[in-house]
């Protein structure tokens, strides 16, 4: 499992590292691991122009000595002081006795020819080495600082940022102005959580993580699940098992205009490892042309017969009863689509079994009163803020897709996934899928979480780089489930 700590942790962990160490080590630590990146990236050293841009305080310094190990491994480095007066002297030295340059960017008569000249050796150069801003930066970068970074973006040069991109925020993911756009961040000690949740992910690129020796105690921030970690949850039936053993998921969904939601509902909850699934809805005769096995009923969930989950919402329309009956069960329950709508906070706070909340962007903001442009800006902290409203766990779906549980405590980030997801019905497929790993036992947190990396890695087998269709995603669901578990992975 991959995790990402706050800033406030990974700092007391460097300063609880660094009494520990001689002066300066921890920071060479972390300028070895940067040039070796940075030299993989060029495959060839010698020769190559690489241009710093730098700014104060520690990462500046990083970026300075790692340029100083390539100038010494004969490459052209020129290194931007963007805050001369405040560069890391040490570094600053470092990089001068290696045979770097430096151009310095200060408030006189002559700062637009300066900043010209900095600019012509990003376009000359080969790589560009981003350490203006730490990850204690808050805000956009600072007028000169963007000017290069667009530069920058426009060159045909790889970006590389220190630690992380400058003009991101660590903590949230948030970019709240002008940011750099990096090839790949080399990230220290941790993953931080702006390195895993969009908008800052998609300045990030690629992701190296530098081992430095921090001991990172307490709960992480985020987590990221991976092939083992999915693996261990997944249900595995045992000899003794039968049907109603490996659990039944209840499928409320689809109505007259939208009966393929309850079709795709379906084809999810099949492929999710409990042992039937009951649909109720106006969608039967649609369910049973493409589903034969599935248990069909038009009597209302509370007549349907015994489930261990339900799913309700896909497709609903406007039907309220459904969801108002699903919602007084006292077995775990999904809300999706149109149930989301209709589904009254008060009730849903106030059952006792898990319930997981499933909204995209636009129905997350519409539940918080929010622009959605607010939710796709905060991930974080609107699936947290949803989730301790409704008291409920929370799939916030889309680029990044994360799962919050009310009391707190680690994100889920899901690291699967493909842009093709972005097509009708596929919420559908997950939240059948999700509601079949729920009424085989898991709880909210982990069957909304092994969801989506399932339903993430099904879409990138069934796209492999064109367009698909939900049921296209449905049908590879096994195949994610068979490389998930495979023991040779």
């Amino acid at each position: 499992m991959r995790t990402a700590y706050s800033v406030e942790t990974v700092r007391a962990a460097e300063r609880e590292l660094m009494a520990r160490l001689p002066e300066g080590a921890l920071m060479q630590r972390a300028a070895a691991g940067l040039a070796a990146a940075c030299a993989d990236l060029l495959g060839r050293v010698y020769g190559r122009r690489v241009v710093l841009l730098v700014g104060s305080g520690d990462n500046g310094g990083d970026a300075l000595y790692a340029g100083a190990r390539l100038a010494r491994r004969g490459a052209g480095v020129t290194a931007v002081l963007l805050a001369p007066e405040r560069a890391h002297a040490g570094g600053l030295a470092a990089l001068r006795r290696a045979g770097g340059r430096t151009v310095d960017i200060i408030e006189t008569a002559d700062t637009a020819q300066t900043i010209e000249t900095a600019e012509h050796a990003i376009r000359d150069a080969d790589l560009l080495l981003d350490g203006i801003v730490g990850i204690g930066g808050k805000g956009g970068l600072r007028p000169d600082a963007a000017r290069l970074a667009a530069v920058a973006d426009g060159a045909r040069c790889a970006v590389v940022a220190v630690d992380l991109p400058s003009g991101v925020d660590a903590d949230t993911g948030e970019v709240r102005g002008a940011a750099v756009r990096a090839d790949l961040t080399v990230t220290f000690g941790t993953h931080k959580p702006g390195l895993l949740v969009d908008p800052a992910r998609e300045y990030a690129g690629s992701v190296r993580l530098v081992d430095i020796g921090l001991d990172l105690p307490g709960q992480p921030v985020l987590e990221a699940l991976q092939h083992a970690d999915v693996r261990r949850l997944l249900p595995v039936p045992s000899g003794e098992s039968d049907k109603y053993r490996r659990g039944v998921v209840g499928i409320a969904a689809g109505s007259a205009r939208y009966p393929g939601a309850a079709v795709l509902a379906v084809a999810g909850a099949l492929r999710g490892g409990a042992g039937a699934v009951r649909y109720v809805g106006p969608a039967g005769d649609a369910v049973l042309a493409r589903f034969p096995e599935t248990l069909v009923s038009d009597r209302g969930p509370q007549q349907a017969g015994r489930v261990q989950a339900w799913v309700v919402g896909p497709g609903a329309g406007d039907d309220a009863s459904a969801v108002g009956e699903v919602l007084a069960s006292d077995v775990p329950v999904l809300v999706d689509a149109d149930g989301l709508r209709l589904a009254d906070r008060d009730a849903v706070r106030a059952r006792t079994a898990p319930t997981l909340m499933t909204p995209h962007a636009g129905e997350a903001a519409a539940l918080l009163g929010v622009p959605r442009e607010e939710v796709e800006g905060a991930r974080l902290a609107s699936a947290r803020e949803l989730a301790a409203r409704y008291d409920a766990t929370v799939l916030l779906k889309g680029s990044t897709t994360l799962v919050a549980d009310p009391g707190g405590g680690a994100v889920r980030v899901n690291p699967t996934g493909t842009a093709w997801l972005a097509t009708a019905g596929s919420g559908d497929v997950l939240s059948g899928l999700a509601g079949s790993l729920l009424a085989s036992g898991l709880g909210a947190l982990d069957a909304g979480s092994t969801a989506a990396y399932l339903h993430g890695l099904a879409g990138r087998f069934a796209a492999d780089g064109a367009p698909v269709g939900a049921h296209d995603v449905a049908e590879a669901v096994p195949e994610a489930w068979r490389d998930v578990t495979d023991l040779n992975d």
